[in-house]
């Protein structure tokens, strides 16, 4: 009667076992939505051209 017993108990430890590897998958999470890029500032506009130098002045006369 103790190896009926023994017997049936180690078949559910095995089956129990065997269901535990199979078991349910986690379902994959879907992936996080891009976020949306910051829109890049405008470029800077160019500095405005020096003004040219004043001419010298004429030497005296």
């Amino acid at each position: 009667m103790k190896k009926v017993i023994a017997l049936i108990l180690s078949l559910l430890l095995i089956v129990a076992f065997a269901l535990t590897a199979v078991g349910c998958k986690k379902a994959e999470a879907p992936k996080p939505a891009e976020a949306p890029k910051p829109a890049e500032a405008p470029a800077a506009a160019p500095a405005a051209p020096a003004a040219p130098a004043a001419p010298a002045a004429p030497a005296g006369k």
